[in-house]
């Protein structure tokens, strides 16, 4: 007897829930608890952290925490690395025509896996920016602001801020931001 893979809305909808926390196996969620539990011990950490995603390979929790994990230990190209692979995976679970419209206002404000890839963009960007890659940086927060123009995820400040910078402004000096909204110039 041969299994298929579920239908497409089924992948989409597993994700969605994922990205809420959902569906995500017990032995998965312990690898991941009691990594949190070896602040001391980073190695180790990593080491359940990699396992709970290699248990859950499609699953956002594992990545966010792994994400979380390099982030906060400060190494951004690691972190850099898993949100890539976030980016791919919650691509593939949005299916094959997403993005080719701009998501409806709804999907960018309570759509789970939308919001979830919105997110990721605009933490790609923002690393992107911390390690000097400002030309992807750029990349990033173009499709963020095509894919949210409204800037429902908050993305707009840091295309003010990339702007700032380029513009020669230091990271001693705070530009003005809006609350929300993307800046004239595009970054």
């Amino acid at each position: 007897m041969t299994t298929s893979s579920p239908p497409l809305d089924d992948d989409l909808a597993a994700f969605a829930a994922g990205a809420m926390g959902h569906g995500l196996p017990v032995a998965v969620q312990a690898l991941i608890a009691q990594a949190a539990l070896l602040p001391n011990d980073p190695e180790q950490a990593q080491t359940l952290l990699e396992r709970a995603h290699a248990a859950a390979p499609r699953h956002p929790a594992p990545l966010i925490a792994l994400y979380r994990f390099h982030f906060y230990g400060h190494r951004l190209k690691m972190a850099r690395a898993v949100g890539e692979d976030a980016l791919a995976i919650a691509r593939t679970a949005l299916g094959p025509d997403f993005g080719d419209n701009v998501p409806s206002e709804d999907a960018t404000r309570y759509d789970a896996g939308v919001r979830f890839y919105l997110f990721v963009l605009k933490g790609l960007a923002y690393l992107n920016m911390r390690l000097n890659d400002m030309e992807e940086a750029h990349l990033m927060l173009g499709e963020l602001r095509r894919l949210d123009p409204e800037d429902h995820v908050g993305g707009a400040v840091l295309a003010h801020m990339l702007v700032h910078f380029e513009r020669g402004g230091g990271t001693d000096t705070a530009p003005h931001y809006p609350v929300r909204g993307w800046p004239k110039v595009a970054p």
